[in-house]
């Protein structure tokens, strides 16, 4: 699933899932270094848990961040 977060740097966020657990996440655009870390860090884990540690995380004075709209992301999936 290829996302667009909203009020972030980075363009897109492509999740692929499968059977409950993240496969791979790459986000496009914002920090690299940093999204390549969080991308390393949830691969293989389940979608649930990353939701819970990802959701509500600020970036600065945003009201959101890359790692609270790869939640958002990955509730999405779960929501269909």
């Amino acid at each position: 699933m290829i996302y667009r977060p909203k009020g972030v740097c980075s363009n897109t966020i492509d999740v692929e899932v499968e059977d409950g657990v993240i496969k791979s996440v790459q986000f496009t655009g914002g920090c690299n270094g940093n999204l390549q870390g969080i991308s390393r860090l949830v691969a293989g884990m389940k979608v649930e848990d990353a939701i819970d540690r990802l959701k509500g995380i600020k970036c600065g004075f945003k009201s959101t961040s890359c790692p609270d709209q790869l939640a958002c992301a990955l509730q999405e999936i779960m929501d269909n």
